[in-house]
């Protein structure tokens, strides 16, 4: 896996859960629950003396699982770890012979930062892809978005004090790659092996950086005569109009003076970030129709309709 394929996976995830195992041979059960919650990733930090057999158990049962090294604070470290397997190097700070050696060896590396002089530093590394720790505690999602006026061209995996409550802060967060955090893989949940519980967290992670949520209803008339009777009784009912090349009724319902794509109409849907929501949606069985994807004028998707319809609605999705 090249750097740019490993960071469009990070991008997709968006969940890179930060791993610290006190007990090897639980390394195996605790990757299945993780790859079995949808999250076929970790990052094992070295803070045990278990995480370099752990790396090999977990690369050696699931060669497909995108395992990397955690708290890598020198360049012996970093080389013990891809050794081991680990197909990526994450420190708490920014080392230049560290992040000298990785480059030298084509192992991909994020390397902590928490101020711009770091970021400058990472930048003069030739890294664009940086970790941003202890993220809460270093000013959270308003520090990133004012890194994001000087830094466009830096992403961030962001680490530290993140939780289910400020997951969707980050996860809507433009310069955010991925969000690196413990809560579904905490030590407790692994020595007790309480596998199901981390497959359920890992889950409820996943679907909650989509930021999916129903915007509204769109139904077809016959014409334009049709559809504005339509809007007139909707009105009687309370609802205000708002006219353009179809009728929208306080936002919920649009009336639309023609047939097209879906028997009866349309469900809408936003998110955060349509491409890593299309690649979650993949892997629940949905399919795009590529025709009717729109780009903005960064290229990322901003507009996408489903293959897969409900009852005769056909399905689209729009940025949030």
């Amino acid at each position: 896996m090249t750097k740019e394929e490993l960071f469009k996976f990070f991008h997709e995830l968006a969940i890179v859960p930060v791993v610290a195992i006190e007990d090897a041979e639980k390394a195996v059960p605790l990757a299945k629950a993780m790859i079995d919650g949808g999250i076929p990733c970790a990052e094992v930090t070295f803070r045990t003396a278990a995480a370099e057999q752990a790396i090999k158990n977990m690369t050696a049962a699931f060669p497909e699982m995108v395992v990397g090294a955690g708290t890598v604070i020198n360049p012996q470290l970093a080389e013990k770890a891809v050794k081991a397997g680990a197909k990526f190097i994450v420190s708490a700070g920014l080392n230049p012979d560290t992040v000298k050696w990785c480059n030298e060896n084509n192992v991909p590396i994020t390397p902590g930062v928490c101020t711009p002089s770091e970021i400058e530093q990472g930048l003069s590394l030739g890294l664009n892809v940086l970790k941003f720790f202890p993220a809460e505690a270093s000013g959270g999602v308003n520090m990133l978005k004012n890194f994001g006026g000087p830094f466009k061209q830096v992403k961030f995996m962001t680490t530290g004090g993140i939780s289910p409550a400020n997951l969707a802060d980050y996860a809507k967060t433009p310069n955010v790659l991925a969000i690196g955090g413990s809560w579904m893989v905490k030590p407790e949940l692994i020595n007790n092996c309480q596998w199901d519980e981390i497959t359920r967290l890992c889950r409820e992670a996943v679907q909650k950086v989509q930021g999916l949520e129903f915007v509204h209803v769109g139904i077809y008339a016959d014409d334009a005569d049709a559809n504005e009777k339509g809007a007139q009784t909707l009105a009687k009912m309370g609802m205000g109009i708002n006219r353009g090349s179809s009728i929208f009724m306080d936002k919920a319902i649009e009336l639309i003076p023609h047939e097209g794509r879906g028997a009866k109409g349309h469900l809408a849907y936003k998110c955060y970030d349509l491409d890593r929501t299309i690649a979650y949606l993949k892997t629940q069985g949905f399919t795009v129709d590529e025709s009717t994807r729109k780009l903005d004028d960064k290229g990322k998707t901003k507009f996408i309709y489903l293959n897969e319809e409900v009852n005769g609605f056909s399905i689209h999705l729009t940025k949030g």
